[in-house]
């Protein structure tokens, strides 16, 4: 084994532990940051002129973001809920944008429309996360 096998393999059983522990308020956490993270290197991708990579990174995101609003129980979070699922409508297509027309400004947006969504779950009182 090599190290960067060996590297990949560790990242991937800390990435299972953490999931496995993990409160379903942190699992929603956690998949913000992985839209930001996807979001962020799908950018440096198309500064680098990396198409595939970009592409890639761009659809991890969508599926996210997807993920998220499949979440979404509009029973119980009516309006909010309602919001959100509309918002992250909002962002697959934006997403679907920025990679067909490399647009690193749609990106941005998108980025900062989860910076905001995550501030707010961030900062949600305890007694709400169960």
């Amino acid at each position: 084994m090599n190290a960067v096998s060996a590297i990949k393999q560790y990242q991937q059983v800390s990435v299972d532990s953490s999931v496995m522990g993990a409160s379903p308020h942190r699992l929603v956490q956690m998949l913000m940051e992985g839209v930001l993270e996807r979001v962020a290197t799908a950018k440096q991708s198309m500064v680098c002129n990396d198409v595939a990579m970009k592409s890639r990174n761009i659809g991890r995101a969508i599926d996210i973001v997807g993920g998220l609003q499949g979440y979404l129980n509009k029973d119980v979070g009516g309006e909010i809920a309602e919001n959100l699922d509309n918002l992250y409508d909002y962002m697959i297509r934006r997403l679907l944008v920025a990679n067909s027309q490399n647009d690193e400004n749609i990106l941005d947006e998108v980025s900062n429309l989860m910076i905001q969504i995550k501030m707010g779950w961030d900062a949600m009182p305890d007694t709400y996360k169960h």
